[in-house]
């Protein structure tokens, strides 16, 4: 196998592998040459920008970086709740929300404008 067939047939699986439920965000990013795909968290549908996380799926639930104000409103509307990576510390710039809570495609972009406009 050819060195662009083995990535083609790498594209291919892990796009097989993405949550179908996530398959619209990645879809709605896809011409974006900014963002990029990696696995973190057992999950391999991550996005980031310019290098860092604005989107993912984690257990089944969409996970975004949105301002802490935005993330208060919607856990407080019932929409999601505080991200927890696995340590008992509640992230509060990231919402962890299920699936027909929210409109997944939406929360991703606001994630990625505000990622991407953070500067550190």
């Amino acid at each position: 196998m050819t060195g662009t067939s083995l990535r083609k047939a790498k594209k291919k699986r892990d796009e097989a592998e993405v949550d179908p439920r996530f398959a619209p965000v990645v879809a709605a990013f896809a011409n974006d040459r900014r963002v990029g795909r990696k696995k973190m968290f057992s999950s391999n549908a991550v996005l980031t920008v310019n290098g860092r996380i604005f989107a993912m799926v984690v257990k089944g639930k969409l996970v975004v970086k949105l301002p802490k104000e935005r993330t208060d409103q919607l856990v407080r509307d019932g929409d999601g709740k505080y991200f927890d990576p696995g340590h008992g510390r509640l992230m509060k710039e990231w919402v962890a929300v299920p699936s027909g809570r929210s409109h997944w495609v939406q929360l991703s972009r606001e994630a990625y404008r505000f990622v991407k406009g953070v500067r550190q």
